[in-house]
């Protein structure tokens, strides 16, 4: 019986070892595996980062927000080859929010730039064809690189034509850029 008790004992014996190594190698794969995933979600966020930001849409609807204001801008002034014309600026009502706070944005905001051609008949100055339809869409995650804000410019009465793409950080951001303690909007709300 001895003999027998010591074959139990060490059958058992190399069966606790061998199930020790498998349980060993199999954590050893596990942990592998783990830190695998933990380096890909690790990286993933600058991978995002680094990647263009995706298109700012045409906004639904914009002609039903709140006008903000509307200006002139004339031969003369430092930015009419690139913006001469009659702008009418338009919030939804997270962008109205943050106008009436002052400047502090919550995601979700958008505002809307309408710029037309700015025509003299009759001692008027009136409006002309659309020259382009500029947008801020206001999201902190996606738009990190450029003060939260993504911007777009839609050609013409056009609502797919995009003017700006992903040049949005030269074409847009760098100008705004003197507006960041307001939030990188020039406009601001007139009671």
């Amino acid at each position: 019986m001895n003999k027998a008790v010591k074959r139990v004992e060490q059958m058992t014996l190399a069966g606790a070892k061998e199930r020790g190594a498998r349980a060993r190698a199999t954590m050893a794969r596990w942990s592998a595996q783990a830190a695998a995933a933990a380096f890909v979600l690790a990286a993933l966020p600058a991978a995002l980062q680094a990647a263009d930001p995706p298109p700012v849409a045409y906004p639904q609807g914009w002609r039903e927000w709140t006008h903000v204001k509307s200006m002139v801008i004339q031969p003369g002034h430092a930015l009419f080859d690139a913006f001469g014309g009659i702008h009418h600026l338009y919030a939804n009502k997270q962008a109205l929010a943050g106008y009436r706070a002052g400047g502090k944005f919550a995601d979700g905001s958008v505002i809307v730039f309408d710029l037309l051609e700015a025509k003299s008949a009759d001692n008027t100055v009136q409006e002309g064809a659309r020259k382009v339809l500029g947008v801020m869409v206001k999201d902190s995650r996606r738009y990190a690189a450029t003060g939260g804000w993504g911007y777009e410019g839609f050609k013409g009465d056009s609502k797919t034509e995009r003017a700006v793409g992903a040049n949005a950080a030269s074409a847009c951001h760098a100008c705004h850029q003197a507006r960041k303690d307001n939030d990188h909007v020039f406009s601001a709300w007139r009671p």
